[in-house]
């Protein structure tokens, strides 16, 4: 509980334009017009002492307000000086209401003998343009006779005192004359024949001035038919602050000066009103009022009436009950109370430091009749005092309503006051304003409460791009919905903000499936999408699919699924199991959220493949291919031999060993039965310190790969001849043979498919790679192909003009800006012999003259020559670029071609490979 001590301060209090605002939210309240009917929306009554005029906030609000006092036929434009001097005051509260009190002694009222008072206003109100005001005539009169010998009103804005006069000579002089009109203004000069003279003010130094510096002053000081009439604003020079009883009073004390034809009559006047006395709670105000205006009191007084009003209007008990207000005395205080929230006031928000405030504002009326006991004289002591309790924090509260299962939020704020506008909400994704929110989904309606005050409710979807998403678990997923309220307090235009987090989350995760076949040679993937699309990280085998590897797995992909084809041979697939005509090899697939670690599906698929890894041929040679299989992790297929550690690959990599040996060598045993001969030799890890170090160790899994050939012993075969004599004894002649090389272009650097006869001519942007593989179709491990030159024209015809160096002796071209580049060849189920191919790489290029193209197509040529591994090396045959000095002859045509063909070599082309000219 704390004391408020308001003083007044009439200039701000009174507001005589009146700005009031239209509240709007959507098309929740629609715009007042404003009736021309005369007196529409007005309301007179009169009030003991005072006339009140009401306005309606239908009529008020959204316009201004200006107000005029008839003055017989002239208009007196009512400013805040004239009115506080005048007897006039106004109060609005936000919405518009208005209310206008006139004292009937006022300085524009036509008075009649003190008992018939008529007050003349003119309102103008302004609604769309200055130059086009309504206006609205209002006259009022009352009837007033229960004066006492002293009326003391406090008004909001000033403070009036008045007396009796002593009884007025029939005889009329020219002063009074003008008295008779009955209708009051600010006298005339001091310096007529009768009338005010002087004031001379206690503050509590004595100040003298004559009428017309009083007026000047601010201050007002009139005769009427029976009474002498005193009004000071608050807080003058010549007024002064009084501590009463622990309340502040602002306390007039002023000596009239009157000239009459009897002489100078001195009137002595004061005043005194409370400026503060307010206790607040949450719940109440208590207004205390000194028992004993001590500045007005010189003897002892007996209370005769006591009142307690609103709005100044008398209240009696029913009415206070009804209201829960109370009116009590103490031995030093009369005590108003008053529920905060009563009917009769009304709340207004704020929002100091943008926090949400509301304050309660209520207009209570004390009015005392005392009676002295000496004179007998009364006193009639008024107060209009309106209160404002300071600003009560109401922070919005949130409520979340939310209903995960129907996929949205669904949250109200408040509580509000209708002063409150929504302006716009600010959300990750942006800040929008109420009707840019509706338009993007997201439904703000405003609700109204019984109780006057209202909230305000926001609905956005889950799947709205506002809206954060995460995954705690793989199959939960939580929403989470930040936003800010920004709110305008009108019509000060004041701004605050609301802040809430909205969060739920559902179990509706589906997650991505992973489903495989094989057929003869590969395995074929199919990934389902679940619920959150591709987001995750597909691994085969221990490498990320990255999009260089899905398009060596022919990757197709849709918004369903995607598939891939992964040969058996590829370098994901582990080999698990290998017999003499098949292979069992196994792919490891994983969708891997890699955010969370998390893994989504797993995929192990296990097929047998078609796979011969003995040959055996008639003349007694025998192949073998040796396989790593997953067994054996840490084998290296260099380190195999057959039984005699001598007999080691003729070729191998880090997956496959190939060996060539004949029957009766590498420890080769032999076994008859019945008609066969059983040849047997193993492939095998041996322990053996011949070179230093064991190959491996003995606690290794063991590795062994039997190879067994069967020949039949004894064959029976039919055949027929018929002997001729011989002309001549037989000799041996030179014989020859056919070697078939091929030269393919492949469709990228992976060398697992190439373009067949029915795809040319193929076609291919400018310098992009074109991959040729050359090979011999030969099961001769003793045979290795080498390129020796190849070269590009423009036709078929390998001898054709103009044409471009490739590989020169075995080399690549070093006058070619994009060199050529070789790729080693590896051995694998469709390579068994690495040294019968060879891999190599060019740019696609174009023929110009003089700037233009001569032809988009161009062939590739190549001459190869067959080395017998088995002779001493000599020229290219010591191997592929291996130093020999390359020379080039230059064309006619400027351009380098092709060495003339050497002996002994093989002449293959390819193409025509076709320049995609719209790239």
């Amino acid at each position: 509980m704390f004391l408020h001590c308001n003083m007044r301060k009439p200039e701000k209090n009174l507001l005589w334009t009146l700005l009031a605002a239209v509240f709007v939210l959507g098309q929740a309240w629609p715009n007042v017009k404003l009736s021309s009917q005369p007196n529409s929306g007005l309301r007179t009554d009169c009030a003991a002492n005072v006339m009140r005029l009401s306005l309606d906030k239908a009529l008020a609000v959204g316009n201004q307000l200006e107000v005029e006092a008839i003055n017989g036929s002239r208009l007196i434009m009512v400013t805040p000086r004239l009115a506080a001097q005048c007897g006039y005051s106004m109060e609005s509260d936000p919405w518009g209401n208005t209310r206008i009190y006139t004292s009937l002694l006022g300085c524009y009222v036509d008075n009649k003998d003190d008992m018939t008072f008529t007050v003349g206003l003119k309102l103008k109100i302004f609604h769309s343009s200055p130059a086009d005001p309504i206006s609205h005539d209002v006259s009022q009169t009352c009837s007033y006779t229960r004066w006492a010998p002293r009326e003391i009103l406090c008004e909001r804005n000033y403070m009036e005192v008045s007396t009796y006069l002593a009884k007025r000579p029939q005889a009329k002089t020219k002063g009074q004359e003008k008295d008779d009109s009955q209708i009051n203004s600010i006298p005339a000069a001091s310096n007529e024949e009768s009338g005010i003279w002087k004031m001379t003010f206690f503050t509590p130094e004595a100040v003298s001035m004559v009428l017309q510096e009083a007026e000047q002053a601010g201050y007002s000081a009139i005769t009427t038919p029976t009474r002498l009439v005193v009004r000071s604003p608050y807080h003058t020079a010549e007024t002064h602050s009084e501590d009463v009883a622990g309340i502040p009073m602002e306390v007039l004390k002023v000596s009239v000066y009157q000239k009459t034809q009897h002489g100078l009559n001195v009137v002595n006047l004061a005043a005194a009103c409370p400026t503060g006395g307010v206790l607040f709670t949450e719940d109440l105000i208590s207004w205390h009022l000194p028992r004993r205006v001590t500045p007005l009191l010189d003897g002892k007084v007996k209370t005769v009436e006591m009142f307690m009003g609103i709005n100044g209007l008398r209240l009696d008990k029913a009415q206070m009950a009804a209201r829960k207000y109370s009116l009590t005395t103490t031995d030093f205080h009369i005590v108003v109370d008053i529920p905060v929230g009563s009917p009769d006031g009304y709340y207004k928000s704020h929002a100091p430091d943008f926090l949400y405030h509301i304050t309660y504002s209520v207009e209570p009326m004390l009015e005392m009749l005392w009676r002295a006991d000496d004179t007998q004289d009364d006193t009639r002591y008024k107060v209009l005092f309106p209160i404002t309790t300071p600003p009560m924090p109401r922070p919005p509260f949130t409520e979340d309503r939310t209903i995960p299962e129907e996929r949205y939020f669904t949250a109200y704020v408040g509580t509000f006051l209708h002063d409150v506008q929504l302006i716009n909400i600010t959300l990750p994704n942006g800040v929008f304003t109420v009707e840019e929110s509706n338009a993007r989904g997201f439904l703000i309606q405003q609700h109204l409460i019984s109780n006057g005050s209202m909230v305000f409710s926001i609905q956005v979807p889950f799947d709205s791009d506002a809206v954060l998403k995460h995954n705690p678990e793989p199959l939960t997923t939580t929403y989470t919905l930040p936003a800010v309220f920004g709110f305008v307090i009108l019509p000060e235009e004041m701004t605050f903000a609301h802040t809430l987090q909205l969060e739920a989350s559902l179990k509706d995760v589906v997650l991505p499936t992973l489903s495989g076949t094989c057929d003869h040679d590969q395995f074929q993937i199919t990934v389902k999408y679940g619920s959150q699309g591709n987001k995750f990280q597909t691994l085969a085998g221990t490498r990320i699919l990255t999009p260089e590897l899905a398009e060596a797995y022919q990757f197709q992909d849709n918004a369903t699924h995607f598939t891939i084809k992964v040969p058996y041979a590829a370098e994901d697939v582990v080999f698990e199991v290998i017999t003499t005509d098949s292979i069992r090899a196994r792919l490891d697939m994983l969708l891997w959220d890699s955010n969370n670690n998390w893994v989504l599906a797993d995929l192990y698929l296990a097929c047998y493949f078609p796979l011969t890894t003995t040959r055996c041929y008639s003349n007694g040679t025998i192949t073998a291919l040796a396989v790593k299989v997953s067994s054996v992790p840490n084998l290296n297929p260099s380190w195999l031999t057959l039984k005699d550690p001598s007999c080691t690959p003729a070729s191998s990599n880090d997956r496959f060993a190939h060996f060539t040996f004949s029957a009766d060598s590498c420890g080769t045993t032999r076994t008859f039965f019945n008609n066969y001969m059983l040849y047997e030799n193993d492939i095998a890890l041996y322990y053996t310190r011949e070179r230093g170090q064991p190959r491996t160790s003995p606690i290794d899994p063991e590795y062994r790969q039997t190879i067994s050939c069967y020949y039949m012993v004894n064959d029976t075969q039919s055949i027929a001849f018929a002997a001729k004599p011989r002309l001549y004894e037989p000799k041996a002649e030179v014989g020859s043979g056919l070697m078939v090389v091929q030269m393919r272009l492949a469709t990228d650097s992976s060398y697992k498919q190439f373009y067949g006869a029915e795809d040319y001519p193929v076609e291919a942007h400018l310098r992009q790679p074109l991959y040729f593989e050359v090979e011999l179709v030969s099961t001769d491990s003793h045979l290795e192909l080498m390129l020796e030159n190849c070269w590009a024209n423009l036709q078929e015809d390998r001898t054709a003009l103009p044409s471009w160096d490739i590989i020169v002796n075995g080399c690549e071209n070093p006058d070619d800006a994009y060199i050529t580049a070789f790729h080693p060849v590896e051995m694998d189920t469709r390579v068994s012999v690495p040294s019968h191919a060879k891999h190599f790489s060019m740019k696609m290029f174009t023929f110009l003259e003089d700037q233009k193209v001569l032809k988009h197509e161009i062939y590739v040529h190549c001459n190869v020559v067959i080395c017998d591994r088995t002779s001493p090396a000599e020229g290219i045959c010591q191997g592929q670029c291996s130093g020999i000095s390359t020379k080039t002859k230059m064309s006619h045509h400027g351009m380098k071609r092709a060495q003339q063909t050497p002996t002994h070599q093989k002449q293959i082309s390819s193409g025509p490979i076709a320049l995609n000219r719209f790239q």
